[in-house]
């Protein structure tokens, strides 16, 4: 195994909700394998981009309801493009070149379901997208 790969996969979290057996597709697998480990590792970064998305587009979210931030953060990762592949690659940067391999047998399907755990991932830290500034004045 060279350096990179196994540098790679060492710093991998475990995610131990995850379960492996022979009846998954190699969808399932992947995504259980690769992608949740990798979307755990980057989560402070992923919360910090999103975070800094919210301020290039003049901080709405922070004037939101909780129901729709939950819309905000949706059409963020599904609607802009850029911010999207700019996700993405955070993820898929994190690939070792054989994940790397198996990914773009199937990159579509494989990117719906990256982008549904990066948005489960905002979702469950809803909390820590509160506005800077109101938090500074408590």
């Amino acid at each position: 195994m060279n350096t990179r790969q196994f540098n790679l996969k060492s710093i991998r979290p475990e995610v131990p909700s995850t379960t492996i057996n022979d009846t998954m597709t190699s969808d399932e697998r992947f995504q259980n394998l690769v992608l949740r480990p990798i979307v755990k590792l980057q989560s402070d970064l992923l919360i910090a981009v999103f975070k800094n998305y919210v301020v290039k587009h003049k901080s709405v979210f922070y004037d939101l309801s909780t129901e729709k931030r939950i819309i905000y953060i949706e059409n963020a990762i599904q609607k802009d493009m850029k911010f999207r592949n700019s996700l993405k690659g955070m993820i898929i940067g994190q690939f070792t070149v054989e994940e790397y391999q198996l990914y773009i047998q199937n990159s579509s399907a494989l990117n719906k379901r990256m982008m549904r755990i990066v948005k489960e991932r905002l979702l469950s830290n809803i909390q820590l997208l509160e506005n800077p500034e109101l938090l500074a004045a408590v």
